[in-house]
């Protein structure tokens, strides 16, 4: 694949190379969070990729500095849902994550497929966001080489959740872990490696074969974890306490070795 050059240049996340070393990223303390956004030009697929960057503030550089990139659910090609998870992606970037949310859909896009056999029909909207993941990672090592590649956590909800599951299966070396918040269509891999965690709304049954059995959740060290929130709740639009929830399970599964 031929890669571009970003359209913009990454304005603040330079500030981080130079500083001197954190010693432990996920303490107590909370960081302040800084929000950037610029778009990407991925020239091999003339197309626009918007990426919101949430960063902690720091004045000391943070030791291996894990990186989260998060994957919005489907938004109707309206543009702006990569900011719509921002309880989330703050909240991550407050406990030192490098946390990156991609825009997935443009105004140009087809529309989501409603009809026929949904994981055969969107499967090649699923690989749009695939292939915006992998564009995104290599530009981002270009300019900050000194994060943490080998530990990188993929989270999306719903329809980011499908393009998480099917970059895991096709990317396993590049990714540590992903986290889906009630993905419905893309089957999760059947791995220990990239470790693999699903949050699930109490609404929406997910496709049969979409989620592991028993025995491969215990085969694997997967972890399927019901939960009392409505599907359409994960995003912004959840009370304060189902946001509490999700964040306390995600940050848990962070934390986790």
């Amino acid at each position: 694949m031929k890669y571009s050059k970003v359209l913009y240049a990454f304005p603040s996340l330079l500030l981080f190379i130079n500083c001197s070393v954190k010693k432990n990223m996920n303490g107590s303390h909370d960081y302040k969070v800084k929000l950037d956004t610029l778009t990407l030009y991925d020239q091999s697929r003339n197309r626009k990729i918007p990426v919101a960057f949430y960063l902690p503030e720091s004045k000391k550089a943070i030791a291996q500095q894990k990186i989260i990139i998060f994957n919005h659910g489907y938004g109707s090609n309206k543009g702006g849902d990569y900011l719509v998870y921002s309880y989330l992606t703050q909240k991550l970037a407050s406990k030192g994550y490098f946390t990156i949310s991609i825009q997935h859909e443009l105004p140009t896009d087809d529309l989501l497929p409603t009809e026929g056999k949904l994981q055969v029909v969107r499967r090649p909207f699923w690989q749009n966001g695939s292939d915006n993941i992998v564009f995104v990672l290599h530009e981002l090592k270009k300019t900050n080489p000194h994060l943490d590649y080998k530990h990188l956590t993929l989270i999306g909800h719903s329809n980011g959740g499908d393009m998480a599951a099917l970059f895991a299966n096709q990317h396993p070396n590049l990714v540590y872990k992903i986290i889906t918040m009630d993905n419905r269509r893309m089957f999760l891999p059947r791995t220990s490696i990239p470790k693999v965690y699903t949050l699930r709304s109490n609404d929406y049954p997910a496709d049969e074969g979409v989620l592991p059995t028993e025995e491969e959740q215990k085969k694997y060290h997967m972890t399927v974890q019901p939960t009392a929130i409505n599907h359409g709740h994960m995003d912004d639009k959840g009370n304060n306490e189902e946001k509490k929830v999700l964040c306390d399970f995600i940050i848990k599964y962070l934390d986790e070795q």
